[in-house]
C-alpha cells in the first residue's frame, strides 16, 4: 500500500514531529509532504523516507520565514499531487489537512487544533501583533477562515486528540471527529521507590503561553521551591521574574534521566498552560507525580481531578496559589497514589493508539470506496 503522510512543516522536532514517527511505525515506508524542510534541525528523524516539499521551499531562508507565509500555505499544499497513493494521512495544526486528494483516495486527518490564530485566538493574537501584522491579520484571515472551513468538508475522516479538540472542529467546521488520544512513550519514565521531596516542578518549552510566569509568581508568593526545566524564548524574563529568589533554579533543557529524576521526586508539576492534549502531564504521572494543572483544555482529560491531580480556574497567579494551598491539604491525607497515578499514566499506550488509528483507517477507507461507487 502505497501512503502519504503530510504535515505541516518540518523545520524542528518536537512532539508533532515525534507522532509523525509513530505514524511511521505503522506505515515506515510512507513518503512525507511537508511545506518546508530544514534537515540540519530535524537531524536524522526520517531520512529513510522520502521528502516532498512545496514549492515555498525555494524561497531564500524558508525553514526561517515560513511563519510569515500563512497566506501562500493553502495553495501549496493544494498543489500536492496524490495520484496512485493509496492512503493520506495529515497531522496538521494549520494548513496541512487541505490537501486534495482523488475521490477514491481515502484521506484521515488527525488534527491536533484547528489554526487557533484564524478562529479562537485570533484576537488575542492580534492585540499582541504590531501595527502592519494587524493590517494584514484583518485583510487575510477573513479569507484564510473560508478557506479552512471549505477544505475541512473534503476530509473523509477528522481524528481530535481530545474531546476538547473535538468541540472546536464541531463549532468551527461543523464536522463530527472521532477522538483518538495520542500514545505517550511512558517506558521513558518510571516511579521511583524513594519518597517525594518538598519541591514542585514546571516542565515545558519557556514560550509565552506555557505561562511558567504563574508557576514563578505562585511559588515566589508562597515561599515553595520549584525547578524550572526547559528552554526557549521566555527564559531571560522568567529569570528576570526570579531574580534573587533562591527557591527557584532553572536547569535548561536535561536529558530524561535527569528529567525523570526530578518528576520522581518532586512533590507535585505545576502544569499552567491550555494546551490541546499535552503531553507532559502524563509524563509527569508516568513518575508518580501527581499534577496541579490549569482546568481547561486536554488536561481535563489526563489528569484525574483528586486522585492523581487537582486543578485550578484562572490562569492568574492567586488561582494557582490557592490550588497548591489546596493540594498539600490534601496530599498531607494521601490522597494521591503513586501506583494509582502511574497505572492512570500507562492506559494511554501505542498500543491502544495503533489499534484505534488503523480502525479509523478502515472507516475512511469504506466511505472513500463509497464515494468513489456514487460517482
Amino acid at each position: 500500500m502505497k501512503v502519504a503522510i503530510v504535515h505541516d512543516w518540518l523545520v524542528n522536532y518536537g512532539g508533532a514531529e515525534l507522532f509523525v514517527e509513530y505514524l511511521l511505525k505503522l506505515y515506515p515506508d510512507a513518503e512525507i509532504f511537508t511545506l518546508v524542510y530544514n534537515r540540519k534541525k530535524i537531524g536524522n528523524h526520517f531520512k529513510n523516507n522520502i521528502i516532498h516539499t512545496s514549492k515555498l521551499q525555494k524561497l531564500p531562508m524558508a525553514s526561517k520565514i515560513y511563519t510569515k507565509l500563512l497566506k501562500f500555505m493553502p495553495s501549496a499544499f493544494e498543489a500536492f499531487d496524490f495520484t496512485g497513493f493509496d492512503l493520506v494521512i495529515s497531522s496538521s495544526s494549520c494548513c496541512a489537512k487541505g490537501v486534495i486528494t482523488p475521490p477514491y483516495v481515502p484521506h484521515v486527518a488527525f488534527i491536533h487544533s484547528p489554526m487557533r490564530y484564524a478562529w479562537d485566538l485570533f484576537f488575542d493574537y492580534r492585540k499582541r501583533s504590531g501595527k502592519l501584522t494587524q493590517f494584514f491579520m484583518n485583510r487575510w484571515i477573513p479569507s484564510l477562515r473560508l478557506w479552512d472551513f471549505i477544505s475541512s468538508q473534503r476530509i473523509d475522516t477528522i481524528i481530535a486528540n481530545s474531546q476538547f479538540i473535538a468541540r472546536r472542529i464541531k463549532k468551527f467546521w461543523a464536522r463530527d471527529a472521532r477522538v483518538i488520544y495520542l500514545p505517550v512513550d511512558v517506558s521513558r519514565f518510571n516511579p521511583s521507590e524513594e519518597d517525594r521531596e518538598d519541591y514542585y516542578v514546571a516542565f515545558s518549552r519557556l514560550v509565552p503561553y506555557k505561562r511558567i510566569d504563574l508557576a514563578i509568581s505562585a511559588c515566589m508568593k508562597l515561599n515553595k521551591k520549584l525547578v524550572v526545566i526547559g528552554a526557549g524564548s521566555e527564559m531571560e524574563n522568567l529569570k528576570k521574574l526570579a531574580s534573587g529568589n533562591k527557591n527557584i533554579t532553572f536547569l535548561g533543557r536535561a536529558a530524561d534521566d535527569l528529567l525523570e529524576h526530578h518528576l520522581q521526586r518532586c512533590k507535585a508539576l505545576l502544569f499552567c498552560a491550555e494546551e490541546d492534549f499535552g503531553f507532559v502531564p502524563l509524563e509527569a504521572q508516568a513518575c508518580g507525580a501527581p499534577v496541579i494543572a490549569f482546568g481547561r483544555g486536554g488536561a481535563r482529560e489526563t489528569v484525574i481531578e483528586n486522585k492523581t491531580g487537582i486543578f485550578f480556574d484562572k490562569q492568574e497567579t492567586e488561582s494557582l496559589c490557592q490550588a497548591i494551598k489546596q493540594f498539600e491539604e490534601l496530599d498531607s491525607k494521601n490522597v494521591f497514589k503513586k501506583d494509582e497515578i502511574v497505572s492512570h499514566a500507562r492506559s494511554f499506550t501505542e498500543e491502544r493508539f495503533q489499534k484505534e488509528f488503523e480502525e479509523a483507517v478502515q472507516d475512511a477507507k469504506k466511505i472513500a470506496s463509497l464515494k468513489s461507487y456514487r460517482q
